[in-house]
């Protein structure tokens, strides 16, 4: 089975390209981000015309998430439970496998904006709150994978000049603190299970030829359970679907599970 995560900075603008990476890239499930758009506008015939089910939670103009399976999921659960927010960040939703019960969670995590900003202490004090959320998750399901946007690139073979983005927001410690408080419930780093070629990213700016230059950013990923990461047998990042016309800003991320 093949999971995949892809912030696609609009699903109004990008719904043709998510209906094309499906079709030619049919994963198991699809983890999306910045849906930018209300639940009354999500796409959900355009899904299930080409076979797959859609969870969603979004709202106008920012943030959103969905997770789109072949198969119908159960459970689905939005937000962090007990952490008051009005921005739709988080969906989580029981998948049936082969190999039993499956808990997919599709995360956009705060950007942070800046270290001095209110944004950034927001996005801190979600992180721990995500963290005691995944405790509770892995507590009740094994099998559990987190995909999403982390908007945090874990050290520095993910960020394409360390030295320039030193110190800012996605990289400060406090950020790679948080994103290391994840790991340490039980999960594990797709990506960094596997050998993988230098200067991997999933994010490029817009500005400033960001792709062709490939100064990125791996800021999105996969956080398998123990369960789970035995099984996983590759994990990779499809920089190709970045140099689509319009193209979303990130690349997907997808692990295959031996399930």
């Amino acid at each position: 089975m093949k999971f995949a995560t892809w912030n696609i900075n609009s699903l109004n603008v990008r719904l043709p390209q998510v209906i094309a990476y499906l079709q030619s890239t049919p994963v198991d499930a699809l983890c999306l981000q910045e849906l930018k758009l209300t639940d009354d506008k999500f796409p959900v015939g355009a899904f299930e015309e080409i076979g797959y089910h859609a969870a969603f939670t979004g709202q106008k103009t920012y943030n959103g998430v969905a997770i789109l399976t072949r198969r119908p999921v159960r459970d689905v659960a939005k937000n962090i439970d007990g952490f008051e927010d009005p921005q739709q960040r988080v969906i989580a939703a029981t998948l049936d496998t082969p190999a039993g019960d499956v808990r997919v969670i599709s995360a956009y995590c705060p950007n942070g904006q800046s270290v001095d900003s209110d944004k950034y202490d927001y996005k801190l004090k979600w992180f721990a709150a995500f963290r005691d959320n995944l405790q509770e998750e892995l507590d009740r399901h094994p099998r559990l994978a987190v995909l999403g946007d982390y908007n945090v690139a874990p050290d520095d073979r993910d960020v394409h000049d360390p030295a320039k983005w030193e110190g800012n927001v996605l990289v400060s410690e406090p950020e790679r603190a948080a994103f290391r408080s994840l790991l340490d419930v039980g999960l594990h780093d797709a990506f960094r299970l596997f050998e993988q070629p230098p200067k991997s990213f999933s994010w490029w700016d817009y500005r400033q030829l960001g792709f062709r230059r490939n100064a990125g950013l791996r800021i999105d990923h996969i956080l398998l359970s123990d369960t789970l990461k035995a099984v996983c047998s590759e994990c990779v990042i499809e920089r190709e679907i970045r140099k689509n016309e319009q193209p979303s800003d990130h690349a997907p991320v997808v692990a295959t599970l031996d399930i």
